[in-house]
Parts: structure tokens; sequence; C-alpha cells
């Protein structure tokens, strides 16, 4: 038993050099040396993968086979527009600073064209809305003036909702309160795999998320669905190394859990961030932007917090007719990208009126949502203006 374990802890030292030794070359070489020619689709849940994925070209050089399909992996892209709404007529409407994480400043709610659609054409209205990078400037600008009412309208996943709960539990001033909207990435996984039609043969899993929250939470892709993942890191050599681990499993009939990101995702994930998400916040059933509710997918603050709570504090500004599933601006396919039942380029409106400069959709706001990556990356065709043209030269 000794020797099995000495073994075992020389085999995963041994692994953990491969991964971190070999570079973005060898193991393409490895991917393509699996010979695998039946169609695979792999989806990347998180958006900083499909940035890496996009600017490295990488769909361009792994075998013709495979797709790489971008998931529900962008917090700006997701986070329900009636919690938008809510921020900027809280901002209009009471005398408070609003902090936000910049990109969801520009992030567009329908509302008639008389009236602001966004955070920053909120500001420009009259409203005192300023970006953040951090919760720490939230605490700094609460501490600075500690007569105005600074409300931070926290939205994002795991990696993001952790510091705003640390920066409740280590005591945040007074006058600082949190209009929170945040969420879990593994429920929308699970969302889609129940479905009975995932539209995806393997998961990549994000490393950040990992990082925190612990590699176990994906178990559960394997463990219910017999799926393959593999959590990644955002760098090529470790997104290709998820994508040899993942297509190696398919190959051989024996699926697990891999970890390719060992330098920073340990198993349990970081305890301290945990145990502070624990004891500020709550999982509750949540909203997601085009998709709907998903049970057990979003935080709440608990009532030992209520008195930072903004929802608490003033009045609701809160539309209900805003919750409908699937809302989007007339003619926009955010929902189906973010669920990966297509890509960017195949929404009506990508590149049609939706640009970066004049979103229409939140994907492409946010620098993680796929929208905006594939026009960053130089995917100016739309398909549907393609077939708009041959139908008419047809």
């Amino acid at each position: 038993a000794a020797r099995a374990a000495r073994a075992g802890t020389t085999n995963r030292r041994g692994r953990r050099g491969r991964l971190m030794t070999k570079g973005a070359a060898d193991w393409l070489q490895e991917l393509q040396d699996l010979g695998i020619e039946t169609p695979l689709r792999i989806m990347n849940v998180c958006g900083g993968h499909e940035r890496s994925i996009s600017s490295a070209g990488l769909r361009t050089i792994i075998p013709a086979n495979v797709e790489l399909v971008p998931g529900p992996g962008c917090p700006v892209c997701i986070c329900p527009e009636e919690d938008v709404y809510e921020a900027i007529q809280l901002a209009l409407n009471e005398d408070i600073v609003l902090v936000a994480f910049g990109d969801m400043l520009r992030v567009p709610v329908n509302v008639p064209r008389r009236e602001p659609r966004s955070l920053e054409q909120a500001k420009a209205a009259g409203a005192d809305i300023r970006p953040i990078a951090s919760p720490t400037e939230a605490v700094r600008i609460a501490t600075e003036d500690p007569t105005r009412t600074v409300v931070f309208f926290a939205a994002g996943f795991e990696t993001t909702t952790a510091p705003v709960a640390s920066m409740l539990a280590e005591g945040a001033p007074d006058n600082l309160l949190v209009l929170l909207s945040g969420r879990l990435t593994w429920p929308a996984v699970a969302m889609l795999l129940n479905s009975g039609k995932p539209g995806f043969d393997a998961l990549v899993a994000p490393g950040h998320v990992a990082t925190v929250m612990g590699p176990e939470e994906w178990e559960f892709v394997v463990a219910d669905h017999d799926i393959p993942a593999a959590v990644a890191g955002f760098t090529p050599d470790s997104l290709l190394a998820a994508m040899y681990s993942v297509m190696r499993q398919l190959r051989d009939g024996r699926h697990f859990l891999d970890n390719c990101y060992p330098q920073v995702v340990r198993p349990g994930g970081n305890e301290e961030a945990r145990r502070q998400l624990d004891a500020v916040m709550e999982v509750v059933d949540a909203n997601w932007r085009g998709i709907g509710i998903i049970p057990k997918s979003g935080f709440a603050l608990r009532e030992a917090y209520a008195a930072h709570d903004a929802r608490q504090r003033f009045r609701s500004y809160a539309d209900a007719s805003r919750k409908r599933v699937g809302e989007m601006p007339p003619g926009c396919d955010c929902a189906q990208v973010v669920l990966g039942k297509i890509y960017p380029n195949q929404c009506r409106l990508y590149g049609q009126g939706c640009t970066p400069r004049k979103p229409i959709g939140p994907c492409m706001v946010s620098d993680e949502g796929a929208c905006r990556i594939w026009w960053s990356s130089g995917m100016r065709e739309n398909e549907w203006a393609g077939r708009e043209k041959d139908t008419v030269n047809g």
C-alpha cells in the first residue's frame, strides 16, 4: 500500500511537471496524433477561455472535425435585464453614488428611446455613476465621503462575488450598500446537460472558478452525464492540454475530470474564500438573461448583512415585466449564443447594427462576451447576411 501511495504521488508529480513544461506546439502535436476523425463538439464555458482561443487562433489549427463551442460564461451577458434596469433607476432617482464594474455600464435594456437604456446613458443624464475595477475601490469611494450613500452594483460569477463577500465579511463602511447580481457558473451547464440536448461531447471547465470553488464542482459532468471534462487555464498550452485530455478520454472510453491547470487549481479550492462566501451569502434560485430561472444558481445576502443590502434600504425599482424568459432586444440572438446553440456570427444582428461601438445585445458589450470577442478577433462576416445575399443572387 505504501509503495502504491508513493507511486501515485510520483505519477501525479510527473504529470503536473508534464503539464507545466510542455508548450502549445507539443500539445497540438499530441492532439493531432490522437487520430480522431469523428465530429466532436467541445464546450468552453468561460469567456476568458473564448478570448484566449480566439486571440490565439486555436480554431484554425486544431483538427477540422473538432468544434469549440462558447458557453454561458460571460456574467455581463447573463445579468438579468431587470437588475440592470433597477440599477439605472436607483441611480437616477436616489441621492447615491452608484459604482459598477466597467463593462456593466454599457449593457443595454429595452426602454423607449427617450429614456436612458444603459448605466452609461444614465450617467450622461446626470446620475453619479462611476466604473470600478475591484471592491476595494468601492470601499475607498465610500470611505472618502461618508456623507454619501454608495451602492455597489455587483454582478459576476464566483470569482468576482467572492471578493464582494470578503469586503462585507471584513467590515464594509456603513454607507456602502450592495445591489447584488451574483451567479454560480456550474448550474447553467447542469441545465444544458439535463435538457437532454446539451449540444457538446466534452467540457473545458473554467480554471478561475475552480481556483476559488475547487475542481470538484465539475465532477457532476462525468458522474451524472458520463461526459469527459477538464479544467483549463487561460494560455494556449493549458487549453490545448485540456482539449487533448477530453479527446483522449473520448477515444479511450474512460471519462473523468482532469485538472490541466495544476499551477493554481487545488482540491477544495480556496477554503477562506469559500468560507466567507458561505458566511455572507446564501444560494438561491436566480434568473439568467435569455435563459430564465435556474435553480440554486444565484447569490443573495444573508439576513445578517441586510444593513448593506440596497434592496432592503431603498424602495423597489424592479419591473416585474422585465422578467420574461429570453428577454433580449428585438432580433437579438444573444440567448442562443450564450447557450452554445449558435455561433456569434450566426446572430441576425451581428455586425448588422450590433457592433462593439454600438452594442444592441449584451454579448457584444463585454470583453468576455462571445460576440465582442469574435468581432475583436476579426470575424466580421455575418452568416445571415451571406444567406440573404445568396438568395438575392440566386
